[in-house]
């Protein structure tokens, strides 16, 4: 279930904060219940977006970034930044040039050949909201904040998940595997969410 779309318009995220572990859906499940879609976030405000705009700007000399200085200061104060996942330890001036650098590398890499969907443990995940717009879910936030920031016109992104009342509305009359075929047939007319959230208690 893979659709193309300009990274551009992909601009909404789920928002998880404040909201319960027991009321998010689960990642095993294809159609999610709840309120999930309502509650999203402006990735061109996240984290992801303005640190590849900070490394960008600062290309020529990464230790005046943003990032730079924010992970001396967590060395200086005895408490370096590390990923269990990626098996990174940034304990040194040297290790965190190297760690900025690979980013910058990567978004080098995607301006001269293009998205990858090959690198990166994940496909760009997608949900299908209520009213049938996508928003981004899961991991690849820096993936798609680099094409993002470079402009590129499409990105591959994996649908994930679907929210139940509009698969109940696509699916309505259908049995089996003919289901299948409608949300098949439905998918394509999904274009990113560009609305903002509604955060509902």
């Amino acid at each position: 279930l893979v659709l193309h779309v300009d990274p551009c318009r992909l601009i909404c995220g789920t928002n998880w904060k404040g909201y319960p572990h027991k009321l998010r859906p689960t990642s095993s499940a294809f159609i999610w219940d709840g309120e999930w879609d309502l509650r999203r976030g402006d990735l061109r405000q996240g984290s992801r977006a303005r640190f590849i705009a900070d490394l960008a700007a600062h290309r020529g000399d990464l230790t005046r970034s943003d990032a730079f200085a924010t992970y001396m200061a967590r060395l200086k104060a005895g408490k370096p930044w590390k990923s269990h996942q990626q098996g990174i330890l940034l304990d040194s001036e040297a290790r965190i040039l190297t760690f900025l650098r690979v980013y910058l590398s990567f978004m080098d890499d995607m301006a001269v050949r293009g998205f990858d969907a090959t690198r990166g443990k994940d496909m760009l995940g997608v949900a299908v909201s209520r009213d049938g717009t996508l928003i981004k879910i899961n991991r690849g936030l820096h993936r798609l904040a680099m094409a993002q920031h470079l402009g590129l016109p499409s990105v591959p992104v994996a649908v994930k998940a679907v929210h139940r009342q509009w698969w109940e509305r696509v699916t309505h009359g259908e049995r089996g595997k003919q289901k299948l075929n409608q949300l098949l047939e439905s998918l394509p007319s999904c274009v990113p969410e560009n609305r903002p959230g509604i955060f509902v208690s």
